[in-house]
């Protein structure tokens, strides 16, 4: 009897201390799987050790060059194009102030202006020559001068022209505001020519555009009255180019007509005709068949006899003036007093242009 419950207790402490042995190993078993399927985002990612700034701007292996060096389509390059807009176009000049940047190098960033030999001073690589070079030629060379003499490897450069004082438009003549304006970007014969106030009360409408880095002849462009009426000669302005606005022609009608004047005429001809009807046509008291033009050429003051009557009863052709002639109608008969002459016509030109000019 007492041999049967020792056999029983002995039973019920095995079953017991093998239930414990199976339930520690399913928990060892769930305590190692536990970590592998764990999200991944609750995962903490390992920093990359500092690099010291000798080992920044030199590089001391291939592949960490190759890690910093941007892909040739890198937003740095397309910034810099956009803000000096059509960069393959722009050449520096004195007085432009750049500024340079190393990617991945801020130490050498730094703000230098061109001085008047084309040269500029950087750090490390002291003076570098880009006068007359685009932005993507100095880009170029500059990456150049740091490579070879050691201080940084696959160095990439960037440019920004901060202030441009060689690829301004030069406007010269009438206009309001005679001066240098800045040209970045695209700009157009109107803008300009809006930017400088406009054209003059006296200006001509035959503009001129001189090319700076150009062997042709300069270009000729006649523009409307309203430049809104003709966007047709609205022509491309580029970097240092120079646009000449002239004084429009006068015609000059004195002696006895209704109103003497002097008249400009800033685009086409003006004939005989045209003039005389401008000036509120002959007096009675005029001598139309002493009508004659005075003309200054290369040998001094001439005189052209004109047949006014004759043009007046279709018999003869209408004759067209050229800039500062002066078109004279003295008075007939009895009236002609010796200072209605030559010289009398040209004071009287003079006092009108005078009188046009303010």
């Amino acid at each position: 009897m007492e041999f049967g419950r020792f056999s029983f207790a002995c039973s019920r402490i095995l079953l017991a201390f093998s239930l414990v042995l199976v339930c520690s190993l399913e928990f060892k078993g769930w305590a190692q799987q536990a970590p592998a399927s764990s999200p991944v985002e609750n995962t903490v990612p390992a920093l990359p050790p500092a690099q010291p700034l000798s080992q920044a701007a030199v590089g001391s292996a291939r592949n960490n060059a190759d890690s910093t060096k941007p892909a040739p389509s890198g937003g740095s390059v397309n910034s810099v194009a956009t803000a000096n807009g059509d960069s393959s176009s722009l050449r520096l000049g004195a007085g432009d102030l750049l500024e340079v940047s190393v990617y991945n190098v801020p130490e050498l960033t730094t703000k230098a202006r061109v001085g008047n030999s084309g040269d500029v001073y950087l750090p490390l690589i002291d003076y570098v020559h880009v006068g007359d070079l685009t932005v993507e030629e100095a880009q170029v060379l500059i990456q150049k001068r740091l490579e070879d003499g050691g201080f940084v490897r696959g160095a990439h450069v960037t440019i920004f022209l901060d202030e441009s004082a060689s690829q301004g438009v030069t406007i010269l003549g009438d206009v309001a505001k005679p001066g240098i304006y800045p040209a970045l970007g695209d700009r157009k014969l109107y803008d300009l020519i809006s930017a400088a106030g406009g054209f003059a009360s006296t200006a001509g409408r035959k503009v001129s555009i001189i090319r700076q880095h150009s062997q042709t002849a300069p270009i000729t462009v006649n523009l409307p009255r309203n430049l809104a009426d003709d966007l047709q000669d609205n022509i491309e302005i580029m970097p240092g180019d120079t646009i000449t606005v002239p004084r429009a022609p006068i015609i000059y009608v004195v002696g006895d007509v209704g109103r003497p004047a002097g008249f400009l005429v800033d685009n086409g001809n003006l004939t005989v005709l045209q003039a005389l009807a401008l000036a509120g046509g002959t007096n009675r008291t005029a001598k139309i068949g002493g009508t004659r033009i005075i003309r200054k050429g290369p040998t001094g003051m001439t005189e052209t006899h004109v047949p006014l009557k004759k043009m007046l009863e279709a018999k003869a052709p209408d004759v067209n003036l050229q800039a500062d002639d002066i078109l004279f109608v003295p008075l007939s008969g009895a009236r002609v007093a010796a200072g209605t002459g030559f010289s009398a016509a040209v004071t009287a030109a003079a006092g009108l242009a005078i009188i046009a000019a303010h």
